[in-house]
């Protein structure tokens, strides 16, 4: 069955996330991360996208970017593939391919996922245990976007900017996202959404993209009792 083309509309971000193949190690030395950066400073620049939050796990990547063209996003996945592949090969003398497949990507609504998302990303050293706090871990934006740390990487979204009238009160109030946990919906949402290239947002949202893309955005309810409670308060969640 034919791959049906990503989601991508200019200017509305989206969460990717790109693994080793068999879930294999893509990072083992500290220059390996700053390679990696690097290059993918250099196709965001190139191909005209934005970067707002990321983590570089020791096998995935996760990024949280707004293409500023249609095929932004797809450009610089494939311009920091090539790159990086090229280079982990010559540097532990290895053949092959090294990613799984293509990237997974979801389109999502900003006001009400961007910040939710970024601390998803955020927290994925945390999850899996590898850090007590965001703060710990060197390969990921928090320190950046919750710290001030100078990253030129990194590009603050419309929705960050909102945290405050400056950087000072944005940083202080990212921070204090990040003293509750994320709700297991929230990260069962964004993951879904995510590995099938579902759209994230609410209903109206859902439908906005819809329109625009003359394309399906989520799967096709599979019947039951739409007046029963269970059903009511999926809904619910989804709005």
């Amino acid at each position: 069955m034919a791959r049906l083309p990503r989601f991508s509309i200019p200017g509305l971000p989206q969460h990717v996330i790109q693994r080793g193949n068999n879930r294999d190690v893509i990072f083992v030395a500290d220059d390996d991360y700053l390679f990696y950066l690097e290059k993918l400073n250099n196709a965001c620049q190139k191909f005209q996208c934005q970067i707002h939050a990321y983590v570089l796990m020791t096998n995935h990547v996760h990024l949280l970017m707004t293409p500023h063209s249609e095929n932004s996003i797809s450009r610089v996945m494939q311009s920091l593939g090539r790159y990086y592949v090229q280079y982990f090969n010559f540097q532990y003398d290895r053949t092959g391919t090294l990613w799984e497949g293509r990237y997974k990507a979801t389109l999502l609504d900003s006001e009400q996922y961007l910040l939710i998302c970024s601390r998803y990303i955020e927290l994925n050293p945390v999850r899996a245990n590898m850090v007590s706090h965001a703060s710990e871990y060197p390969w990921s934006s928090y320190r950046c976007n919750a710290m001030g740390k100078d990253n030129v990487l990194i590009t603050p979204h419309p929705i960050y900017k909102r945290l405050g009238s400056n950087d000072a009160e944005r940083q202080y109030s990212y921070k204090a996202l990040f003293n509750s946990k994320m709700s297991h919906t929230d990260i069962e949402d964004i993951r879904e959404a995510t590995n099938k290239a579902w759209v994230l947002g609410n209903d109206r949202f859902k439908e906005k993209i819809e329109t625009l893309s003359a394309r399906q955005v989520e799967p096709k309810a599979r019947g039951g009792d739409r007046r029963s409670e269970d059903f009511k308060e999926k809904a619910i969640k989804r709005v």
